[in-house]
């Protein structure tokens, strides 16, 4: 693999103009598709298999032409003081109704007056909006002329909020995502001392995330995306891209120092540190590619467009980066900024580096430092035990917002599960009497706890399916509505069996409770699928069966603290108002599986890059706790920059619109954090220590039988290896 890789830079290096030349056009073909075959993204989830996502194909098909597009729900509030009812406030909430008819692309709109949908106190009011399309066909005019109709009615003195599927716009990247790239490029300036050296890494990251963008909004056209897609796409190409340029640019510079030319050193860094930029960029692809086991689409669309982004920061590290390496040639060792210490991927002779100085204390304390920092995991993660899994609804958007407004309203109203209605669908083919059939069905459900209140059944035109909205006393997010959903589908079995009537449970609180479920059932094996797949990676890279086991072990420890750390700030709201979190809650159920996908191709980067040098000394002959210790002081510095260049990318969009996006960017900065400081730097060392060359052992039955890769290197210091008849300097 080193001596593939050493080719392909050394050509990259010396065809760089056709190099550049090519990834121009990729480029501007890609820009060319996103202007010209960009379609709409969408916040629609289907989940293929579950019992609601059953119901809503049996309404498709029992109820014809009626499909369901989005839903606004308003409400309503009379001034203080006064009712709806009073001849003025009736005239103006008539007119609002009107003005709500006249909305581009509304379907029904129903006066709450005719729909007897006004509170008790006759103070709230809940009018429903049905539109002819879905939410994601809505665009933001459309939206903004829905809001403009409560002009008028705000002047008369009502109070006007909306919230509903239709109010959920795309999340959007915005200026404080931003500020993650320039911190990025800051620890780039500290770590080389030189501008031209730290804008490599970031040209090519941006660039891979911009390709990456650009070829996700191009299928946009073909496909129906999720719209948190691109957003999560962006966020893991834009860390990885900064990162891997890094660890090749910095080996760069170090075998400049050493003596080589440009062309060598170019070589020679994609071959080294290349080598452990492949395989790190596999290790994340495979655990994002694997979120296709869960089953859920719109996560299947977001790990596979991430995997795809990633692989386009790996080709460009690996064939862009070496030709505009040809053209900066020794200019990345010049241009220092006066008063920074000695840069990273030079020979420090008049000191003992810091990284060399923390290896040898962890070296010499090893039992210690490894039951500390295994204690203070556990400490991190305990909150992680009181962990409550949801999905976001309005009453979980920013508090100012009208969605959060409007839900407040109508829970006054008419009580906390009007947000938040069941639908159960009753299929009355096989009874003998339909009506009856129906009627014992919404007796049952009506006598269930928790059920506030069933309304009349609504038969199709064939009379053989009816659907009965059912209301909940609790709220869509509350655990009683969990218990509910479930004690209703718990009746299902005896009702078929007594009635002949098929009886499911759909909604949009049913889809998220179904969503929740099925992701707790794929944990296990998405969790043995990336880290079986991995772990053979591993196992190739390091050739042990000891390191990537500790590998394996020491991001589970990572995750679980990550877990820990999203609970007390999410759920617990501990430090919420420093990151900009107005509300706390149950935490995203998608969150805990994303993030063991992200974070565990994340983690696997730095054992990568960290333990490949360790191994590459061990290789070369040196003892194995000076391997440890010199290859760390080798991998150190630049280990710490690309981690927290990562940690502030993912910190960046703690600040986004999106409750999806902005846990997962707490998650994902919190882990990597963790990773790479408490376990990479601390217990893997650590560990290494302890063991010896235990660490390196594997049996020779396997070692015959695994194909030698060459991660590290170890061809390319042979005296004797030439490579297309070239001699390789040592």
């Amino acid at each position: 693999m080193a001596r593939l890789l050493y080719r392909l830079g050394r050509n990259s290096f010396r065809h760089r103009k056709l190099a550049v030349g090519l990834w121009v056009a990729v480029l501007a073909l890609l820009g060319v598709g996103a202007t010209t075959l960009s379609g709409s993204l969408t916040n629609d989830i289907s989940i293929p298999g579950t019992e609601s996502q059953q119901a809503i194909d049996t309404l498709e098909q029992k109820f014809p032409g009626n499909a369901q597009g989005g839903e606004a729900r308003v409400a309503v509030a009379a001034p203080d003081d006064e009712k709806l009812t009073t001849t003025s406030n009736r005239q103006a909430l008539g007119e609002l109704v009107d003005e709500l008819r006249d909305a581009p692309k509304t379907e029904q709109v129903v006066s709450p007056l005719e729909a007897k949908t006004i509170s008790p106190d006759e103070r709230i009011a809940l009018i429903q909006v049905s539109y002819e399309v879905q939410p994601f066909e809505l665009t933001d005019s459309d939206r903004s002329a829905l809001t403009d109709t409560a002009a008028a009615a705000e002047d008369a003195g009502l109070r006007v909020e909306f919230s509903g599927d239709v109010m959920q716009e795309e999340p959007q990247t915005g200026a404080v995502e931003v500020m993650g790239v320039i911190i990025a490029a800051v620890v780039l300036i500290i770590t080389f001392g030189s501008l031209l050296a730290a804008g490599l890494p970031l040209l090519t990251g941006l660039l891979g995330a911009g390709l990456g963008m650009l070829g996700i909004t191009t299928a946009s056209g073909f496909l129906d995306l999720n719209a948190n897609t691109p957003i999560m796409a962006l966020m893991i190409a834009l860390a990885v891209g900064i990162d891997y340029a890094l660890f090749i640019v910095s080996r760069y510079r170090n075998e400049l120092q050493y003596g080589y030319d440009p062309e060598t050193a170019t070589a020679r860094a994609v071959g080294t540190a290349g080598s452990a930029v492949l395989f790190a960029g596999l290790t994340v692809m495979i655990a994002l590619a694997g979120l296709t086991v869960v089953g859920i689409p719109f996560l299947s669309q977001m790990g596979l467009a991430a995997a795809v982004a990633v692989a386009i920061t790996v080709l460009l590290a690996l064939t862009l980066l070496p030709a505009v390496l040809g053209f900066t040639g020794r200019r990345v060792l010049g241009g220092r900024i006066p008063g920074l210490r000695q840069a990273a991927g030079t020979v420090e002779r008049n000191r003992t580096p810091l990284g060399t100085r923390w290896a040898g204390f962890v070296a010499r304390h090893r039992v210690s430092v490894l039951v500390t920092a295994v204690i203070g995991l556990i400490v991190v993660a305990v909150p992680a035990l009181s962990m409550r899994l949801g999905l976001p609804d309005d009453s979980t958007a920013p508090p100012d917002s009208t969605r959060h407004q409007a839900y407040n309203l109508i829970s006054k109203g008419f009580g906390e599960g009007t947000n938040g209605p069941l639908m159960v669908v009753v299929d009355t083919t096989g009874s003998a009497d339909p009506q009856q059939a129906t009627n014992r069905v919404a007796t049952t459900v009506a006598d269930v706890p928790n059920v506030a209140d069933v309304s009349p059944p609504q038969f199709n035109e064939s009379g053989d399916t009816a659907i009965l909205n059912v209301t909940p006393e609790t709220g869509p997010s509350d655990e009683d509505t969990t218990e509910l959903v479930h004690a209703i589908r718990d009746h299902a079995g005896t009702l078929s069996t007594d009635t002949g009537a098929e009886i499911s449970v759909t909604g949009q609180t049913a889809m998220d409770i179904d969503i929740s479920d099925k992701l707790s059932d794929a944990m296990l094996p998405y969790l043995a699928v990336i880290v079986g797949l991995a772990f053979i990676l591993l196992m190739l890279v390091f050739r042990s069966l000891i390191v990537p086991l500790k590998a394996t072990l020491g991001f589970l420890g990572s995750v679980v603290a990550a877990f820990g750390a999203v609970v007390a700030v999410f759920q617990w709201g501990w430090l919420s108002s420093i990151f900009g979190i107005e509300n706390t809650g149950p935490i995203m159920s998608m969150l805990p599986i994303l993030l063991i996908g992200v974070l565990f191709g994340l983690a696997m980067d730095y054992q990568v890059f960290l333990v490949s040098r360790m191994r590459e000394e061990y290789v070369h002959g040196r003892p194995p706790r000076e391997a440890m210790v010199t290859g760390f002081s080798h991998s150190s510095r630049v280990v710490v920059a690309a981690a927290l260049i990562m940690a502030s990318v993912f910190a960046g969009f703690v600040f986004a619109d999106s409750d999806l996006i902005q846990s997962i960017g707490f998650a994902l900065a919190f882990g990597v954090a963790i990773d790479a400081f408490v376990v990479r730097m601390t217990i893997v060392p650590a560990v290494l220590a302890l063991l010896g060359r235990h660490a390196w052992w594997l049996p020779r039955w396997l070692n015959r039988i695994l194909p030698n890769i060459d991660v590290e290197g170890e061809k390319l210091h042979d005296d004797s290896t030439r490579i297309d008849s070239e001699t390789v300097p040592v």
